[in-house]
């Protein structure tokens, strides 16, 4: 019988290619991870893992042997789970964090839906621009690249982006017909993003690169980015389910420009700890996957906002 911490410790290892990011993954000293890795080798009765350059890798035995080890450790957890079903309250206190751009609208309703549905919870909801290094009893929705985080990451779907602009900005300096002609405007942009530059897509696969845009405006706020814009200071680069969240209350603020072409698609994730969770977090988990929008689409699939002809003076906050 394999020993389920010796298991987890393997897969972590095989995912990270590196005993130190497992160290921080499952906030295990280095010794005990090279502990059960060979305690497992000595029940299995083989070698799993060879060092190679600066890197751990499975070899052909860990290889067929990670595939049988992540399915016992998903058996094992829905066993957990569907046993402390029978005895957890949804209960206690549960810190939910959630990145700027999503914290108002959508993720409050989730938010305020999941309340309703349990008494007893004490909730906070924190407003998030950068990941949290460590969390207890606690989830958070991220959009972007999680990067180098010892948080577990679930996916929830992807945001892909478009080049807008408010329609007086277009009245004043023209459409461009072309990703080159967008070298002759100025950009809002996101603080720390197209700093070196950014390449638009097409779905036929061709793809044009960018220079760094010249810049009338840097933000840190995907909101304050929507107000900038819709107010004439330049165009930008916006996912277009937040423009289309805009439109509906703000009609005619904001157009399209080159639809054919796309920006970088954005990864929108829910980090939660390693380990047992609590029945709070595990049931708040389920609640927000099970309500994650339809059309947070696959990368490829865009949906751009018709345009409304009407033009509103008032702008949201998405």
């Amino acid at each position: 019988m394999y020993d389920l911490k010796e298991l987890e410790v393997f897969v972590s290892v095989v995912k990270t290619g590196s005993l130190t990011a497992s160290t921080r993954e499952l906030n295990l000293p280095k010794s005990t991870l090279s502990r059960k890795i060979r305690n497992l080798e000595d029940v299995v009765g083989q070698p799993l893992l060879r060092r190679e350059s600066r890197r751990v890798m499975p070899n052909e035995a860990g290889r067929l042997f990670y595939r049988y080890s992540t399915d016992i450790l998903e058996l094992a957890f829905q066993g957990r789970e569907a046993l402390d079903e029978l005895k957890e309250e949804v209960s206690g206190k549960l810190v939910l964090c959630c990145h700027e751009s999503l914290v108002r609208g959508w993720f409050s309703q989730v938010v305020e839906s999941f309340m309703a549905r349990y008494d007893g919870l004490s909730v906070s909801v924190q407003t998030q621009r950068t990941i949290p290094e460590t969390m207890n009893d606690g989830v958070c929705v991220w959009v972007g690249s999680p990067g180098d985080t010892a948080l577990r990451q679930k996916p929830l779907g992807h945001l892909s982006q478009g080049v807008y602009a408010s329609p007086a900005y277009f009245a004043r300096y023209g459409y461009p017909n072309t990703p080159g002609d967008l070298k002759a405007h100025v950009w809002v942009d996101m603080l720390g993003t197209n700093s070196a530059g950014l390449t638009l897509q097409r779905s036929c696969g061709d793809a044009y690169p960018l220079s760094p845009p010249q810049r009338a405006f840097t933000v840190d706020q995907f909101s304050v980015q929507g107000d900038a814009i819709a107010d004439g200071r330049g165009l930008g680069l916006m996912p277009h389910w937040l423009v289309e969240r805009r439109l509906s209350a703000h009609p005619g603020t904001l157009e399209s420009c080159l639809p054919d072409w796309q920006g970088p698609v954005l990864p929108v994730s829910l980090l939660y700890p390693h380990g047992a969770l609590p029945r709070r977090v595990r049931a708040f988990i389920n609640h927000v996957t099970s309500a994650t929008p339809s059309n947070w689409q696959e990368p490829g699939k865009v949906s751009i906002p018709a345009p409304v002809p009407e033009y509103g003076t008032h702008h949201s906050s998405i």
